[in-house]
């Protein structure tokens, strides 16, 4: 039997893939960066097109180099960028429009006016999420108005809505699948994370068609197989989860209580709550961990919506490093008693403000300012906003005793460091930290037999590393006290 899981691992900013082995190590990985689209203040779009280009690309390569074919795989499985709309045509499989990424902020005003009429009650009882420009449901909408006769269309049935999940596997099944799995639909505000179907009340509320929508699996599930002639083989599609939910399976968080935490282009903290929704009274989000066998577990979960893009803005934007990784030299040099602070609202605050308005700023600056300090402020960002979102877990009477941390910022020591210091708890970094797809590999193994349950899961989770706190508890208030000082002008002023 194959034991070999292609995981297919679709970001904001670039498309992967990754072939594991039974065990959980990575055999090859390829990796496309494409291209971000920035029309207007606060929009964000990508070209579907060039997101399955880009993922077809990254599977053939990644599979050259492991020496395999689609044929040696046990099987694969989908993890993308949450919330990021495509809607196509189900006759050409062509976009009518470019994909809205989950940090565009167009439908903000629409929004604000659901709101006014009172009906986020509605939205959060039913999906667990607040109404914001970050869900899918108002940017369907927005297409559907904006595109010449696309209600109509869709209406009758002749479009297709996925997000990125569901977009790839229609293009990998040649237009056979149209399905997601429940951790990507509860991203919709369409989907009643109670009764874990579309939710009729909310399609009329935000004026989407059901005929748009897809079939919701389990996140483990027999989702299709590829055409053959695209990866030497054709390959069953076996498990699929949205970048955060699979990160959650990637590090094992399968009890009640365990939390992760994922630095890529943003940041995302999620702990599990069972098998029972916790409803936040913090402006966090309630929604699906993971359903496995028709069962259902919760998380509750804060988003940041910039955190690693941060780097990338210091790096393309401003130019003030070449990589990513001359961060690092720069924060030692500076340590972390920096007085300058970055709040990288690019796209307004995510949880536990919600502020699609704000906008980014640094503050603190002096004569002797310099490219390390603005370098240092935006890696601390990072620390500060986990920080936001673990007092606003607390305050829902949840305890964190330790933090499982991924994603590509946790190679970085004195990040990982400073974050275990200003969170005042252990952060643990795992052996493998490339946890969101390996959590995807871990659901198509369960679903294909490669794996017999959670517990054989668990049991190849190892640490790499603990990162200790060891800051003064008199500096860990104050170094606070400025960011949320940073956070009240940015946001009044």
């Amino acid at each position: 039997m194959p034991t070999y899981l292609l995981a297919i691992d679709q970001g904001t900013t670039s498309s992967r893939a990754i072939v594991f082995e039974k065990c959980g190590d990575i055999v090859a990985v390829a990796q496309q960066e494409f291209r971000q689209y920035f029309p207007r203040d606060g929009w964000v779009e990508h070209d579907a097109m060039e997101i399955w280009q880009s993922t077809l690309n990254v599977c053939r390569q990644a599979l050259e180099k492991a020496g395999l074919t689609g044929a040696d795989l046990a099987g694969a499985g989908i993890t993308n960028q949450r919330e990021t709309t495509v809607i196509w045509d189900r006759a050409s499989g062509q976009p009518i429009h470019p994909a809205i990424v989950w940090q565009d902020r167009r439908t903000a005003a629409v929004c604000s006016q659901l709101r006014s009429r009172g009906k986020e009650s509605l939205v959060v009882e039913r999906t667990g999420l607040l109404i914001d420009p970050y869900f899918s449901a108002t940017k369907i909408a927005w297409i559907l108005d904006e595109v010449d006769g696309a209600r109509a269309r869709a209406e009758a049935g002749e479009l297709a809505f996925g997000t990125v999940d569901s977009w790839l596997l229609w293009q990998l099944t040649e237009g056979r699948s149209h399905l997601t799995d429940a951790t990507n639909a509860s991203r919709t505000s369409l989907f009643n994370i109670h009764t874990q179907r579309w939710d009729d009340d909310l399609l009329a509320l935000f004026r989407v068609p059901g005929a748009l929508l897809p079939e919701v699996k389990d996140s483990a599930a027999d989702f299709g197989v590829t055409a053959s002639d695209l990866l030497g083989g054709a390959v069953q599609v076996a498990g699929i989860a949205g970048d955060q939910q699979a990160a959650l399976v990637g590090q094992a968080c399968f009890e009640r209580g365990m939390a992760k935490s994922t630095y890529g282009t943003g940041c995302f903290l999620m702990m599990n709550t069972g098998t029972e929704p916790l409803r936040s009274e913090n402006r966090l989000l309630t929604t699906v961990g993971y359903r496995l066998d028709g069962v259902t577990h919760y998380a509750v979960e804060g988003s940041i919506f910039v955190a690693g893009a941060a780097m990338q803005w210091l790096r393309d934007g401003l130019q003030l490093i070449s990589h990513a990784s001359e961060s690092t030299s720069h924060a030692e040099r500076v340590g972390a008693e920096n007085s300058v602070y970055m709040v990288p609202a690019f796209t307004g605050l995510g949880a536990p403000h919600w502020d699609p308005d704000a906008r980014g700023a640094i503050l603190g600056l002096t004569r002797d300012t310099g490219i390390a300090e603005i370098v240092t402020a935006a890696l601390q960002s990072v620390c500060y906003q986990t920080k936001d979102l673990i007092r606003a877990i607390r305050n829902d009477g949840a305890r964190l005793q330790e933090l499982r941390v991924d994603g590509g910022m946790v190679v970085n020591d004195w990040v990982m460091q400073f974050l275990a210091d200003i969170l005042n708890v252990p952060v643990d970094r795992p052996r493998v930290t490339e946890t969101t797809a390996l959590g995807v590999a871990y659901l198509a193994g369960l679903q294909t037999g490669v794996y017999q349950g959670l517990d054989d899961i668990s049991a190849m989770w190892e640490r790499e590393h603990r990162f200790v706190p060891d800051m003064a508890p008199g500096l860990r208030e104050s170094l606070y006290a400025g960011w949320e000082d940073a956070i009240e002008r940015i946001r009044h002023s």
